[in-house]
């Protein structure tokens, strides 16, 4: 999975349903994710994108954003923040929300 960064992010969110994963290494819930959006990614195909950012080394990005808690997903569409998701989730209800995104 991509990692975005203050460089890239803009770029990366602009077209389409994009879903952007704001963890950190040491976070339990944010490992037990990562295999999660590995297979909701798979499934997506072509019709939505996901991302990682990394908020211990993308400190201005999690600010921007105001991430207080992580796991924390941001659902964009065309560029604008369409959703936001706290917390761990499991596929199914990922799916879902990401559906409604659509």
């Amino acid at each position: 999975m991509e990692f975005l960064n203050e460089k890239n992010f803009d770029e990366k969110t602009k077209k389409g349903l994009v879903v952007v994963d704001f963890f950190a290494n040491w976070c339990g819930p944010c490992r037990m994710l990562a295999p999660i959006l590995e297979d909701v990614a798979n499934e997506l195909g072509d019709r939505a994108k996901v991302y990682k950012v990394n908020v211990d080394d993308e400190e201005n990005l999690a600010r921007k954003f105001g991430i207080m808690s992580i796991p924390c997903l941001y659902f964009f569409k065309d560029g604008e923040v369409v959703g936001k998701q706290v917390g761990l989730l499991p596929k199914d209800a990922l799916l879902k929300k990401i559906e409604e995104c659509l």
